[in-house]
């Protein structure tokens, strides 16, 4: 066995645009996984709502707990395959009646849930003249999850999570080396903040981003801007899918992480007694 191969891993990150009619999604998830798996990928990463998006009440409707069909298809393609597989998020049923959690789930090789994580941050803004209000229909969680993949330490996070700085660094305090960032970013904002964000989080946290976009117009009439790529630690995008439906793929490279955090040790040089007085 080459020593170098522990020291990498290929990971995929999966651009599609769903809609409404779930199992036509799972036929596309289920092509993009096996693709990814077949171009050596270890650890492949779905959109934020790859099952199911269209509007709130359909969210709603189509809420699934998390040994639903959506999370039990992708642990079966994790155990099948021997991938990790994060299943972008779903919309998860709660105690509420007309609120559910955008949830992302991490799935070990074996199948099992390695790590699950509930969208912290709603999306309630107004973006050229249309109004999103994510919690309407969505709760937001209240936990951070780190997980261990392979060689790596990834934290989890969904979209509008991005602009939110402090999350990132505090799983960096937790030991995470990358983050994914499954999403649903809008193509007003995406063309101004969504590269930027990606690559201003990389550098500034010396750490891996792999950021898995839905694309186009869905049945709601939001439209995503796409562009799903991946990030190094020193902020170049190694991997990116543009446009259309299809996979990002690139082999993740340990020894650039610790080399980037050696040269540049910034993170060593915070003054946390400063900040938290």
């Amino acid at each position: 066995m080459d020593p170098s191969a522990a020291r990498t891993l290929r990971a995929a990150v999966v651009q599609m645009t769903s809609g409404a009619d779930v199992n036509a999604n799972h036929l596309t998830a289920d092509r993009l996984v096996r693709e990814a798996a077949a171009a050596g990928a270890r650890l492949v990463v779905l959109p934020e709502t790859w099952n199911l998006m269209a509007g709130p009440d359909a969210a709603l409707a189509g809420a699934e707990d998390l040994d639903g069909p959506s999370v039990q298809l992708a642990r079966g393609w994790a155990r099948e395959l021997g991938l990790t597989v994060l299943a972008g998020s779903i919309g998860e049923r709660t105690l509420e009646a007309r609120r559910v959690y955008n949830t992302s789930t991490l799935i070990a090789p074996d199948g099992q849930i390695a790590g699950v994580y509930r969208k912290l941050h709603l999306f309630d803004v107004e973006v050229a003249g249309r109004t999103y209000r994510e919690s309407d229909g969505a709760a937001p969680g209240t936990q951070i999850a780190v997980v261990d993949v392979g060689p790596l330490r990834v934290g989890m996070s969904v979209c509008y999570d991005l602009r939110f700085p402090e999350l990132y660094r505090h799983m960096i305090d937790l030991g995470a080396t990358a983050f994914v960032v499954p999403s649903a970013f809008t193509a007003q904002t995406g063309r101004d903040h969504w590269e930027v964000l990606l690559r201003a989080r990389a550098i500034e946290n010396q750490a891996f981003m792999l950021a898995a976009d839905q694309v186009g117009r869905h049945p709601d009439g939001s439209e995503s801007y796409g562009h799903s790529m991946i990030v190094t630690p020193w902020g170049e995008v190694i991997a990116e899918l543009v446009s259309g439906v299809g996979l990002a793929i690139a082999d993740l490279d340990l020894a650039l992480l610790e080399r980037v955090r050696a040269t540049l040790p910034a993170l060593t040089h915070r003054r946390p007694e400063i900040y938290e007085s």
